[in-house]
Order: structure tokens, then C-alpha cells, then sequence
């Protein structure tokens, strides 16, 4: 599939339609927006979607993150430690029978039989979905097979070491340059994290599970990425970056950082 990038916005689309110059070019990519945001609102409403995931809606805010991310139908997407699958069995709605979601899970991350089970119940709400298992030290992808990825709450997790959990250190950069390549030219990544406190990114992960988002800007950019777009749509600025994720005062609300990165066109 060849990546769409689209140059009007709602805004620029009804200015010019106001002075009677929207082209027939412009008209088309407006009318491809709205498609595209109507397909991501009837996902979040879909009727199947489990008690439990909805209940996150109002805090994640699925509608305008992936609005603003600029998902679409006909895309093959992948969810990068995708969790209980809240983003892929969104996405694959969204997407269609056209595209594809692809969960990028960790072997580690996987819930045994039980996690197995869940994600057979997921896939039957949402066929397009498929998983693809890795050893959390060695992610690969193949090349040139994604138009879209989103990695939620995650991304620190690449500066964590647990022996409990089986994760040993490994180089984010590495993860980040698989990333790279399995993106298509001008796909997008987003990458919503919590905020952390400027520090040692290792340290201040182990201690809060937090990133600042400069270290994730820095991350991407080194390897190719471009920034294209920032939102403050998930921001709490009640929120004391110094505390764990998982303090109860805090749990569930955090400040939350919303990047877009696109990969070159070559």
C-alpha cells in the first residue's frame, strides 16, 4: 500500500472554500478527513468493545489521539507492546477489511494460556488483527511492512531492567532502527508516554516508570525519524513528575505526552 499524505486541514479546506478557491485537489484530501475521522469515531463506538476498555476512553481519549495521528483506513498498522490489545482492536476497526493491525507483543509480556485466550476473544471482535511474539531483547520486523505504529505507556519500558520480570538491558537505539525499518516511507509512529523528570533515563524509569519526552524526541530523530507533530491533548499539569505511575494519587491520570513521527520520503 502507498502511504497518503495529505496537505489541508479542516481549517485551511473551509478558509479557502469561504473565498471560493478550493481546489479540486484540496476538496478531495477534506473530504478523505472527515472519512477518516467519522471510521475512527464508529470504531470507538462499536458495540462490541469490552466494559473494561471503554472505561479507558475518556482518560485516553482514542478519537482525537489517532485523529490527530492521522490513522486510516486501508492502513497496516502495528501496535508496538500493545497490552491487552485497547489500541488494536480499535485500530483494526478503523482500518478495515483493506488493512491490517499487527500486535508487536513481547514473549515476556504475554500472560500465558490466559493472555492466549484473551487476544483469541479479541480477534474474533476483530478479525484484521494478527500478533507477532519476540524476545523483549531482540525486536525485529521485516522492512517496508507499516504504514502506522503506535507504542502506548511503553516506550520507557525499553530503558527498565527487571530480573523479575525477564527483561534484561537493552539498547533502546536498536529497537528504534527495527522500528525504522519496518516503517514504509512517510509512515507515522506515535508514541504516548508518561512525563518524566529531566535525569538519568534509567534511573528516573526505574523509579517512576516516566521518560521525558526530549529523550524520546532525541531517540527517534537519531535514527531518521522526523518530529512532525506534538499535542497536549493527555496533559495533567497537576500532575508531580516525580512520583511512580503507579502511586493511587496518581494512577490513571497522569501527564502524558503525545509525539508524531513520520519517516522520511525517499
Amino acid at each position: 500500500m502507498k502511504f497518503r499524505i495529505f496537505t489541508a486541514t479542516s481549517a485551511v479546506a473551509l478558509a479557502l472554500s469561504a473565498c471560493g478557491t478550493v481546489s479540486e485537489e484540496t476538496a478531495d484530501a477534506e473530504a478523505t478527513t472527515v472519512n477518516a475521522n467519522s471510521a475512527i469515531t464508529a470504531a470507538v463506538a462499536a458495540p462490541d468493545r469490552p466494559a473494561d476498555a471503554r472505561e479507558l476512553d475518556e482518560n485516553r481519549k482514542p478519537a482525537e489521539t489517532l485523529a490527530f495521528l492521522g490513522l486510516e483506513s486501508g492502513m497496516d498498522a502495528a501496535d508496538f507492546f500493545p497490552g491487552a490489545g485497547y489500541w488494536s482492536e480499535i485500530m483494526a476497526h478503523v482500518v478495515s477489511e483493506e488493512g491490517s493491525v499487527t500486535a508487536l507483543e513481547a514473549d515476556e509480556f504475554l500472560d500465558g494460556e490466559q493472555g492466549k485466550a484473551h487476544w483469541a476473544d479479541l480477534a474474533k471482535r476483530a478479525p484484521g488483527v494478527g500478533m507477532k511474539l519476540f524476545p523483549f531483547a531482540n525486536f525485529t520486523a521485516e522492512p517496508d511492512s507499516y504504514d502506522f505504529l503506535i507504542t502506548n505507556l511503553n516506550y520507557h519500558d525499553l530503558y527498565w531492567e527487571s530480573e523479575k520480570y525477564r527483561m534484561t538491558r537493552i539498547e533502546p537505539s536498536d529497537v528504534v532502527k527495527q522500528i525504522y525499518a519496518a516503517m514504509r516511507p512517510g509512515g507515522i509512529v506515535g508514541v504516548i508516554d508518561h512525563v518524566g523528570s529531566e535525569g538519568d533515563t534509567r534511573k528516573v524509569v526505574d523509579a517512576t516508570h516516566r521518560i521525558n519526552p526530549k529523550v524520546v524526541i532525541a531517540d527517534f530523530e537519531k535514527e531518521g525519524f522526523e518530529l512532525v507533530g506534538q499535542s497536549d491533548i493527555l496533559a495533567n499539569p497537576d500532575d508531580d513528575h516525580s512520583i511512580s505511575v503507579f502511586d493511587p494519587s496518581i494512577r490513571g491520570k497522569t501527564d502524558r505526552f503525545l509525539l508524531k513521527f513520520r519517516k522520511p520520503v525517499e
